[in-house]
């Protein structure tokens, strides 16, 4: 009885957390590329602190949280959860942060992409999930007009595993195909701006001079390849003439993302970003609908 108790509880809690957010948008309302023949459900877990894991994701989406009317400053930012790239948590690394945004002025995202190490999983990194990436910037930038979002100030932001798919989408062209079918295709698919939030992989990051301009926070007392990592990519932003913004926490480690119960200076990170948002991109001219 106590865990039948135990699974309706958890239940009725996943119902009344969906049922206070936007509606997810399809990233392909047709289905996605690669995921034919995909029909399986999500499946949704909640942790010991009540915050959701997903899992099974074949209908990659965005959940938009858009600012109330006549409160946006027009920039869109597109947030994938980390989790390993075998679940995504969804909530203290994308619906927190994403409604945090929305009320402060800026139009946020959360992507759900697929997941390439769950256990038999077919898809890959880079061209699914990174695609699911690539598509929604497309996506939101198809929308501009309707969501008053200047199309020339979309960013991706990502924690940990999500932080790949921001900076993966951000060091390639994202050239738009004018013979696609789909009107969307033929829209950019690289981020405007990057927001780096203890990725994974640094070492992967090669930046240019015409990089996506950046802004990175994590933790001192993370893994080597963040912890240390992320300060050397700082320098390759920094030599390559590529504006970039760094906060190390030194009481912080990895996965803090954002919670009401987070103390300490970590926990202002988003008010970090908020002002970094207000000086390099909400100051910068506005683009073309």
């Amino acid at each position: 009885m106590p865990r039948l108790f135990l699974a309706s509880l958890a239940l009725c809690l996943t119902h009344v957390v969906a049922a206070a957010e936007p509606q997810a948008i399809l990233l392909w309302p047709k289905g996605a590329p690669g995921s034919a023949g995909k029909t399986a459900e999500e499946v949704i877990e909640l942790t010991n602190n009540g915050e959701r894991i997903v899992t099974q994701i074949h209908k990659p989406s965005i959940a938009p949280y858009l600012p109330a009317a006549g409160k946006g400053n027009g920039v869109a930012i597109v947030i994938a959860p980390g989790g390993g790239h075998s679940k995504l948590c969804v909530d203290h690394e994308g619906h927190y942060l994403a409604r945090w945004l929305a009320e402060r002025g800026t139009a946020a995202f959360v992507l759900k992409y697929r997941l390439s190490r769950e256990k038999d999983s077919t898809y890959t990194l880079e061209r699914d999930a990174v695609g699911d990436m690539q598509r929604a910037i497309r996506l939101v930038r198809s929308r501009a007009s309707a969501w008053n979002i200047d199309p020339k100030k979309v960013g991706a932001l990502g924690f940990s595993a999500g932080g790949e798919l921001a900076f993966m989408a951000a060091m390639q062209d994202g050239n738009s195909d004018s013979t696609a079918v789909d009107e969307i295709d033929k829209l950019s698919a690289r981020p405007d701006f990057q927001c780096l939030i203890y990725p994974g992989k640094s070492s992967r990051i090669a930046v240019t001079k015409d990089m996506p301009q950046a802004f990175i926070v994590c933790g001192y007392g993370d893994r080597q390849d963040i912890a240390h990592g992320m300060a050397e990519v700082y320098l390759k932003f920094k030599d390559a003439g590529v504006p970039a913004e760094l906060h190390v926490y030194a009481a912080a480690g990895h996965g803090f993302g954002v919670r009401d119960s987070t103390a300490g200076g970590v926990a202002h990170w988003p008010a970090r970003l908020d002002e970094w948002l207000a000086d390099k991109v909400i100051k910068a001219p506005r683009g073309p609908n």
